[in-house]
């Protein structure tokens, strides 16, 4: 297991921000990573997790602890079930399940990060979320020191949230297991408007799954959500917002304000979930001035999509959490919402 001290965090983060660790882990196996964690609670050592960095904002001053980098490899295919190794990319496996025939994560593609990730936030995009295809997550408990099995049914998973989520100091994902679909190569019922638009089909038809991965490659890209070290709109966390979930009364307030503000001709997007109604963050960020390229300093919205915040080089952490909380003030002030970010924040808050 390599070890490195005052190891830079930055560059292990697609924001590219953030201070050293004062102690930086790379393990490549399930008993490095149990070994590591185990290590760090018997010794009372503050302990962060890093996978993919795509969804980490750290602090400026670093993390006075250890870091430890999960890098571990696993891809295993087993007719429709799949097992990944928490530390693979998550972005590869969706492309290989693909090539194999097999529907139910073809619309995650270009989602950066590793797989351990996915179940944590419930990840999820175009009409596809991975709780719909996890079976089982495998985890190192800390409180119980052992490792467990956890079924989907126990993972308490929803829009972006999951068991994971709410306990963070809890589990550590070492494996994560999923049952997809063998549909002929065609994947699975379109159901994102935007998606069957884009390919110019219904919702709820099926088309090759290779080109529903290939078109929301493209219409990630797009947006600035498919990494690439020379575009400055992918040095971000990709979406950096939730899409708020309001209940009956927030939801009557939201439109009594928007159309106070913006005329009574204009309608929210607005969608049923978990008992509320959903509306857009990026609706919000844009209706209330925070336009695409928004901002002066070094960390400014994206030139491509008003939901990511960027480093357009040189910025602080500081720098983007300004950024932030201008959004969300402008925002709560123009419609009552409060956005809640997606990010997890480490030696900061927003």
């Amino acid at each position: 297991m390599q070890e490195l001290h005052d190891a830079p965090l930055a560059p292990l983060t697609t924001f590219r921000l953030g201070g050293p660790a004062a102690r930086l882990l790379t393990a490549t196996t399930d008993a490095e990573v149990v070994a590591a964690v185990r290590e760090a609670d018997e010794e009372g050592t503050p302990l962060l997790v890093v996978g993919g960095g795509s969804n980490l904002v750290i602090g400026d001053k670093g993390f006075d602890g250890t870091a430890l980098r999960i890098a571990t490899n696993g891809f295993a295919l087993s007719g429709t079930t799949l097992e990944l190794a928490a530390g693979e990319i998550w972005t590869d496996a969706v492309a290989r399940t693909v090539e194999a025939g097999l529907a139910g994560i073809e619309c995650l593609a270009g989602i950066p990060g590793s797989a351990g990730a996915t179940p944590i936030q419930n990840v999820g995009a175009y009409g596809q979320e991975v709780a719909s295809t996890i079976t089982e997550v495998v985890a190192y408990d800390r409180y119980t020191r052992e490792t467990v099995t956890i079924p989907n049914a126990e993972c308490a998973f929803s829009y972006r949230h999951s068991r994971f989520k709410a306990e963070p100091d809890r589990f550590v994902v070492l494996r994560v297991r999923f049952e997809l679909e063998d549909a002929g190569g065609l994947s699975a019922p379109i159901k994102y408007p935007e998606t069957a638009r884009a390919m110019g089909v219904e919702q709820g038809d099926r088309v090759p799954a290779a080109a529903a991965r290939e078109t929301v490659l493209r219409l990630r890209a797009g947006k600035g959500m498919v990494l690439d070290p020379e575009d400055h709109d992918t040095w971000s966390a990709g979406s950096f917002f939730t899409n708020p979930i309001l209940d009956g009364a927030q939801y009557e307030a939201f439109l009594a304000r928007a159309k106070d503000r913006l005329g009574p001709e204009v309608t929210p997007p607005a969608f049923p979930a978990d008992g509320g109604t959903k509306t857009s963050a990026a609706w919000l960020i844009d209706r209330a001035g925070f336009t695409k390229g928004y901002g002066s300093g070094p960390a400014r919205i994206s030139t491509k999509h008003t939901l990511a915040l960027t480093n357009r080089g040189g910025a602080t952490t500081e720098d983007l959490l300004a950024l932030a909380r201008e959004v969300v003030a402008g925002v709560h002030d123009a419609f009552g919402v409060t956005l809640v970010n997606e990010p997890v924040t480490v030696g900061v808050t927003l």
